[in-house]
């Protein structure tokens, strides 16, 4: 009886340090999320700053701010206010939409290699792209429109085909694979066919935010600010789908119809961001894998990290693909390239992804 009573009370003992180091972490865990928002705040300020001052002509902070005051007259304030103002908050919109996308996507699929590049939703959104540049060019207004049925389509597609039960990361990769070969022949075959126009749609096909200025931020902004205002209050229904289908629906939440909901909203801001930015690469891979390692997986945490994250990241690539390779101006689709490949190579090789 003595024995039982003292493993009664080890247990309750055991038990408490348990609580106890749950809720240290817990704590420590919300002193770095708040830690680290006031970081990406001030890195977003830092990186909008830097873009304006930096590019072929290096202005300095006062005139930026002298430019930005209204002073018309002044050749900054041409530079300032209708070449990188624009550029810079098209680009800080378009890694925002990017990175939830990605982040909603790994979310829904439950898998980490869900990406709008990677399993065929930029692909669906840049055919519709380009078919509405080279032969619709009158609709060019619906465009943002047209490249989020093109996403949905493909999303939902390829999620049909990998799913079987339930969709295991192999059959999704495939999938995804196999969809954005067939994607890319559709849109090659439309080029060579329209061969005579493909030189304006050529930067775009590599992702850039080259000649960007207030036309391309009014076309996004509105399908922007929706999109991103919703999926901030997308955290419960995401949060759910990451415990699985059996155990959702054990608690009776209708799976089917909020990651239906999901799948549309993801797709909704992949499709604003290819309509003005094209193809642009693994922000949605990158950011949404970053932003877990450094908080978690809530995503009342992660949807807003990732938002931040990706915007900066965006400004910041923009703004040294244009500055730091002069004379030329290198697509920034590009240089995003060159950062997210070796990271999806570092996650294969941790055994992050599969």
């Amino acid at each position: 009886m003595e024995i039982h009573y003292k493993k009664k009370e080890l247990q309750q003992k055991q038990e408490k340090v348990n609580t106890d180091i749950h809720l240290e972490r817990n704590s420590a865990l919300q002193k770095r999320r708040r830690r680290l928002f006031i970081v990406c705040i001030f890195l977003l300020i830092v990186s909008l700053v830097y873009g304006l001052t930096t590019g072929s002509v290096t202005i300095s902070l006062t005139d930026v701010l002298g430019a930005l005051k209204g002073n018309q007259a002044t050749v900054e304030h041409q530079i300032v206010w209708n070449l990188r103002l624009p550029r810079l908050l098209t680009g800080l919109l378009v890694g925002m939409c990017l990175a939830v996308s990605g982040a909603l996507l790994q979310g829904i699929m439950r898998n980490p290699l869900a990406d709008p590049g990677v399993i065929g939703v930029s692909a669906g959104a840049g055919l519709v792209a380009i078919i509405t540049m080279l032969i619709f060019p009158e609709h060019m207004n619906l465009l943002p429109l047209g490249a989020f049925l093109g996403a949905f389509i493909a999303a939902t597609f390829v999620y049909l085909v990998a799913w079987d039960g339930g969709v295991s990361p192999l059959r999704l990769i495939l999938a995804g694979v196999a969809i954005n070969t067939l994607l890319g022949a559709i849109t090659s075959a439309v080029m060579i066919i329209h061969s005579d126009k493909v030189q304006t749609v050529l930067p775009w096909l590599m992702g850039g935010l080259s000649e960007r200025s207030w036309p391309h931020l009014k076309i996004i902004l509105p399908y922007a600010v929706i999109g991103l205002t919703i999926a901030l209050f997308a955290s419960r229904p995401a949060n759910i789908l990451r415990l699985g289908d059996n155990a959702a629906k054990l608690i009776g939440y209708n799976v089917e119809r909020n990651r239906f909901f999901l799948l549309l909203l993801s797709t909704f801001l992949a499709g604003a961001a290819v309509s003005v930015a094209g193809l642009l690469g693994f922000v949605g891979l990158v950011i949404p894998h970053i932003v877990r390692l450094l908080i978690g997986d809530d995503y009342r945490y992660l949807i807003p990290m990732s938002m931040l994250f990706g915007g900066i990241l965006v400004v910041f690539a923009d703004t040294v693909a244009r500055s730091w390779f002069e004379p030329i101006e290198l697509p920034v689709g590009i240089l995003l390239a060159t950062i997210g490949a070796p990271f999806f190579l570092f996650l294969l090789r941790k055994g992050k992804v599969i």
